[in-house]
């Protein structure tokens, strides 16, 4: 007997957007379920319903951020990829304390979704709780030198490279191996996973 397919709700106010995803995510026969505001996906997804979650984060009515605040209120089991046309570390660092798992800019690579969208459903399938992701977050922060610590703060503060060298009293190009070191030890391939790392373990930024 097979499994039913993975649900993948896809929500997003342009139709083309929508469309286009539907037809990505159906390539690997994920069941895919697309809507057009967040007011649309809460109205129709059942409490126990399993999956995850693609959303944009500008939307008429209810956004991104509002959908992941409502997502967590009514503790809904469903991991939540932010995506964007607009992304920066600021709004990296909202996505991840608001619950999301991974911030996607748009254009976005085909792979580099679907990625993130076997990551969050693998997430529910192993049961990997926060506890644990908090623990190995703070594990990876432990390991960063003093200097690098003081880099990623910097980073998660949306501080240009430039600023940071100016403020530590460090070449620029020191800052770049640095940087290149934690994203390293915190084992980030991007941005937004640094984030999300990061603000796992409570005032990351205070150490």
């Amino acid at each position: 007997m097979t499994s039913a397919p993975a649900i993948v709700h896809v929500i997003d106010d342009d139709a083309a957007v929508r469309d286009s995803l539907r037809l990505l995510l159906r390539t690997e026969n994920f069941d895919v379920r697309a809507h057009g505001s967040a007011r649309d996906f809460l109205t129709s997804v059942e409490p126990s319903e399993g999956g995850c979650v693609v959303t944009d984060v500008r939307m008429p009515g209810k956004s991104g951020f509002e959908l992941l605040a409502e997502i967590k209120a009514r503790s809904l089991d469903l991991p939540v990829i932010v995506i964007t046309a607009h992304a920066d570390v600021a709004l990296a660092v909202q996505a991840m304390k608001a619950g999301a798992i991974d911030l996607l800019e748009k254009p976005f690579d085909d792979e580099a979704l679907l990625g993130a969208v076997r990551q969050a459903l693998g997430r529910r399938v192993e049961g990997e709780g926060p506890g644990s992701e908090a623990a190995a977050a703070r594990e990876r922060l432990a390991s960063l030198t003093a200097r690098e610590r003081e880099v990623l703060v910097g980073v998660l503060e949306g501080r240009p490279n430039k600023i940071i060298a100016h403020e530590l009293g460090i070449s620029v190009r020191t800052v770049e191996a640095h940087r290149a070191r934690l994203m390293v030890k915190m084992r980030a391939k991007s941005l937004s996973e640094l984030v999300r790392i990061s603000v796992l373990v409570p005032r990351a930024a205070s150490f």
